[in-house]
């Protein structure tokens, strides 16, 4: 599968990096200007980890699409493709005359994806969309700030861009079915992602407002927030993903710890009980907990009444786990500077096929006579685009060093 990329920063770029994951060839297209995440905090070499995170195997063409000969080219790389994707503000695409109904007269089995804030029509369409505002919009932020109870002038947007990486991942599923339907059918088709859309489906809460459900006296569902925190034995900070306070997930705690006796403690008889007398109800587990040599005794003892437990790691701490090294969770690469970065490897495996190991992120333009030769361009004539300014190759940056 070919896909051409004309995304940048995070949402469209996932998307194509997780084809390319899976077996696609990704041709990052490129403006003179290029993908601010370059320049992004913190850098090796000449090029940011975020950069090279997101488009790590991807060959680049750098095209300035003012330039009317440019357009053709980025045309003839669609002539070519199976999948587009791309995350401009709706309709920005068709000023190059790359839209969908262009690209698809040309080449009707191409399939198009669109990632936007708001989806292409409506009356939000032509709004600017990143993910903390659209986090805003969809009822994300709203749900965290409403937890927390963070005073506006103190509260802060998660520092994760969820919008952007969801929308990615739900664009690759969207392609994949699309490419199903060609198969059977030999239709492209145009596919519409909005951000905030996105974030409304992967709210798996998202019934309890909607339908403004009663939750009475005692949640059926508690969610995450509900979830304690205590300290390990050897100083190690956990988390339980078992409340403390619903009926049914305190008589785990109560099997966990032995402890049927509690049953019958007034303070914690019922839901608004337990919800009372939480500090309390907290001291008493947390006590029991102390009471273990280690870790993986605790583990085994909340494993047998179905208690999930975590310990607190940093992502370099999970990284140098053994279970990092057997998964084969994080693997190196360059930032082509003689130097590398130690990025996220892959989320899954397949019973019939290895996959190839991450490959280098690639200097802006550096593909672009590889790229159009394939095309059937002639040396000549791409020193000729070069020459034009339709094609593009920036002088290196400097290095900044390590930041």
């Amino acid at each position: 599968m070919k896909v051409v990329d004309f995304s940048r920063v995070l949402a469209g770029p996932l998307c194509a990096r997780t084809l390319l994951d899976l077996g696609a060839e990704v041709i990052k297209v490129e403006p003179p200007r290029p993908d601010v995440t370059r320049f992004a905090h913190p850098s090796s070499g000449t090029m940011s980890g975020y950069y090279a995170q997101q488009n790590a195997g991807k060959r680049n063409v750098s095209l300035d699409l003012n330039v009317p000969a440019a357009r053709e080219l980025a045309l003839r790389l669609c002539d070519q493709a199976d999948i587009v994707v791309e995350n401009f503000r709706a309709g920005a695409l068709a000023s190059f005359g790359l839209d969908y109904a262009t690209v698809s007269a040309r080449n009707p089995r191409v399939i198009y994806a669109s990632i936007t804030g708001y989806g292409q029509g409506g009356p939000w369409r032509a709004r600017m969309a990143y993910a903390p505002t659209v986090q805003a919009e969809a009822g994300f932020t709203a749900n965290s700030l409403r937890h927390y109870g963070e005073a506006l002038r103190e509260a802060k947007t998660d520092s994760l861009s969820h919008a952007d990486v969801y929308s990615g991942l739900q664009a690759t599923i969207a392609i994949l079915a699309a490419l199903q339907h060609r198969e059977r059918t030999g239709e492209g088709q145009f596919i519409d992602v909005a951000m905030a859309a996105t974030l409304m489906a992967v709210n798996e809460r998202a019934h309890v407002d909607l339908s403004e459900v009663d939750l009475g006296a005692e949640p059926a569902v508690l969610g995450a927030t509900d979830c304690p925190f205590f300290l390990g034995p050897q100083g190690e900070t956990l988390t339980v993903a078992t409340s403390l306070v619903g009926s049914l997930t305190f008589r785990s705690y109560l099997a966990a710890m032995r402890r049927p006796d509690l049953a019958g403690d007034p303070r914690f008889a019922t839901a608004e009980a337990r919800r009372q007398n939480l500090v309390e109800l907290h001291e008493i587990v947390q006590t029991w907990i102390l009471s273990f040599p280690d870790l993986p005794t605790l583990d085994a003892q909340f494993d047998e009444a179905k208690i999930a437990m975590g310990r607190v790691r940093s992502l370099k701490e999970i990284a140098e786990s053994d279970w990092a090294s057997h998964w084969g969770a994080v693997q190196e690469v360059s930032d082509r500077a003689g130097g590398s970065y130690r990025l996220p490897g892959r989320p899954w495996r397949f019973s019939s096929h290895e996959l190839e190991p991450l490959g280098e992120p690639a200097l802006q333009g550096e593909h672009n006579g590889e790229v159009f030769a394939e095309l059937g361009l002639s040396a000549a004539e791409i020193e000729t685009y070069h020459h034009q300014g339709a094609l593009v190759v920036p002088p290196p940056p400097r290095s900044p060093g390590p930041r």
